[in-house]
């Protein structure tokens, strides 16, 4: 199960990406956000969806089935919601999940990817330091802004890790607002190299 981030059009309906669902835990959270953008205007979900795609590609290549929590990335459509993210990888099944961001801190000098998962769940972790281990390979900066500088992260306010019960991870592959981070996601060689070190990594786990 791969998740693109957001949705393009989420912006065009605030109402309802506004909307409180279960985040898991007792906490409620907005169903959706907009994302980031690059300061060019690059869009967090058109970056997801593109390196999405490549991820699902390359894996399929390999013999897997993958399976995608949003079919489109569209102006005029919206969500889903965190919750249906989170249980996608659940109704289908799935071996893991790993949904896949892009971060937008306005911290000076802020870059580097992080991989975010849950303290207590020892294979999603271990899908985690997979990720981490394949983008270190590939020459993608760890995060130095966040995360303690190892890019691993630990968070339990995430619907998309809370509801799963497959093996899940989260990575921001970047600072979206730092030029270097946006220079890689908007070309398509820079997005080719996050799609590789990614798809070996859930190859490498399921292995």
């Amino acid at each position: 199960m791969l998740d693109p981030g957001h949705q393009l059009g989420n912006r065009n309906f605030p109402r309802e990406i506004n909307r409180l669902v279960p985040a898991g835990r007792g906490q409620r959270k907005p169903c959706n956000t907009t994302g980031a953008a690059t300061d060019g205007g690059f869009p967090e979900a058109t970056f997801t969806w593109r390196v999405a795609r490549l991820v699902q590609k390359r894996l399929e290549a390999q013999g897997a089935r993958v399976v995608l929590t949003r079919q489109s990335n569209r102006d005029d459509r919206w969500g889903p919601c965190v919750d249906r993210r989170g249980r996608a990888g659940n109704r289908a099944h799935a071996d893991l999940m790993l949904s896949i961001h892009a971060d937008g801190s306005y911290a000076a000098g802020a870059r580097g990817f992080h991989v975010i998962t849950l303290p207590e769940r020892k294979a999603s972790a271990r899908l985690a330091r997979e990720v981490r281990s394949s983008l270190r390979r590939a020459g993608v900066p760890v995060a130095n802004y966040v995360a303690g500088g190892d890019g691993l992260d630990e968070r339990t306010d995430l619907a998309t890790l809370n509801l799963s019960r497959v093996p899940t991870a989260m990575v921001e592959l970047g600072n979206m607002r730092d030029r270097r981070d946006a220079r890689r996601m908007r070309t398509a060689r820079g997005r080719a190299s996050y799609a590789r070190a990614l798809s070996r990594a859930i190859a490498a786990e399921l292995r």
